[in-house]
């Protein structure tokens, strides 16, 4: 059967974060596999200097960049509402100029909406990466279950997320449950020696650390750094050496990697790397004594290596977790708490073989595949009937 598009036919990948695209790289790879072309489209943290402007790494790497698209102008303080009609007006005019057979968008964020919204007001297919999650504490929540509504093909992380994508009026014969993406990376890629990490970093992996991760809470009527000194109140009490990654481009993310450095200057057992890339970030969390902060990663990776996390606040709320995680408040007391439990060796051994719920089986793989099977397929991709729950009968129905 002939591909749709023929021999121009591409998928169109957009990224706008260090992470997503970490997740997003074995996809096109297996792309690549089947003879499907992949058309980067960069965006939003990769290009600011203060985030690392991470777009070089994606082309150190060997991926072309087909077209960037700057909504943030280098400031990392740009807040959301302001690059949002950027990014879907740039997104609109690439859409309408070169439309590709297929857009492929991961996850949640502000960016990855305007670009789904964009594509869709243009006809072009969308494929969606993580839908059906729930993160009571964070506005992606609103954000995902929108670009579900805006998308034809569905690749949830579990059955529970799959069978939200379907509550949502999705048809199930388009919602596949592949695992996460995340949990197969942790799998898959090999880890970097301790001495060879403590080299490039200027860290010691040898010894017992923490490795910490804090993103805004963007529903929180708190402000972000008032809720990250609650953490560094704690780590201070615990006592142990801490490397911080950088927290992501939503509002007030910028404000909490400048109180990081601050905090770390001068200290010898701290150290702040605002990006590390897939591959270190993983080794570094596959050495730590336990993880620390809000990101998804405690979540979804940390279990894969058997190594303690301890999730602060609401943003990740709702999502499913596995015995590794250790829930608690964003106050210090709670945090000091949660961080020794998760530091001490009874529950390290407790949860040194726990599973990951968002684990899968050849997750890359099966996304690539279904995407080949739709582009040489006949559906529109874009036009499409709201799928009803089967319809439960009254007691006078029974």
């Amino acid at each position: 059967m002939k591909r749709r598009g023929g021999e121009n036919a591409a998928v169109a990948v957009i990224t706008g974060t260090r992470a997503e695209f970490g997740l997003l790289r074995p996809v096109i790879d297996e792309l690549t596999n089947l003879g499907i072309p992949s058309k980067l489209l960069v965006t939003g943290s990769h290009l600011v200097d203060a985030h690392g402007r991470t777009a070089s790494e994606i082309e150190a790497g060997g991926y072309r960049i087909e077209k960037e698209f700057d909504i943030l102008k280098n400031d990392p303080n740009t807040a959301a509402n302001i690059a949002f009609p950027r990014a879907f007006s740039a997104f609109s005019e690439y859409f309408m100029d070169a439309p590709p057979s297929i857009a492929l968008v991961l996850g949640d964020r502000y960016e990855t909406l305007a670009a789904a919204l964009a594509a869709e007001m243009a006809r072009v297919p969308l494929a969606h990466i993580s839908g059906g999650d729930v993160t009571q504490g964070a506005m992606d929540d609103c954000y995902r279950h929108c670009i579900t509504k805006l998308s034809w093909l569905h690749f949830p992380s579990t059955e529970r997320y799959r069978e939200r994508v379907i509550q949502l009026g999705e048809a199930p014969e388009r919602v596949f449950n592949v695992g996460s993406l995340g949990a197969e990376n942790a799998l898959k890629l090999p880890a970097i020696p301790r001495d060879e990490l403590s080299s490039e970093l200027r860290f010691s992996f040898s010894e017992d650390y923490l490795l910490v991760t804090y993103h805004p809470e963007t529903l929180s009527e708190t402000s972000a750094v008032e809720m990250l000194e609650q953490l560094l109140t704690a780590l201070g009490a615990v006592g142990l050496p801490v490397l911080f990654t950088g927290a992501n481009a939503d509002d007030e993310g910028a404000v909490i990697n400048e109180r990081l450095v601050e905090y770390c200057s001068g200290k010898v057992d701290c150290c702040f790397i605002n990006s590390l890339g897939t591959v270190r970030y993983l080794s570094a969390m596959r050495y730590a004594r336990a993880l620390a902060g809000n990101s998804s990663s405690a979540l979804v990776e940390a279990p894969m290596f058997g190594v303690p996390a301890v999730n602060i606040g609401e943003r990740q709320r709702g999502r499913e977790m596995g015995a590794n995680v250790i829930n608690c408040e964003a106050d210090s007391a709670s945090i000091e708490a949660a961080l020794r439990k998760a530091a001490s060796a009874e529950f390290r051994s407790a949860v040194s073989c726990s599973q990951s719920p968002y684990r899968g089986e050849g997750t890359a793989k099966k996304i690539a595949s279904e995407i080949a099977v739709f582009l040489n397929g006949e559906e529109s991709g874009v036009k499409k009937a709201f799928y009803d729950l089967p319809r439960r009968k009254t007691n006078e129905e029974c």
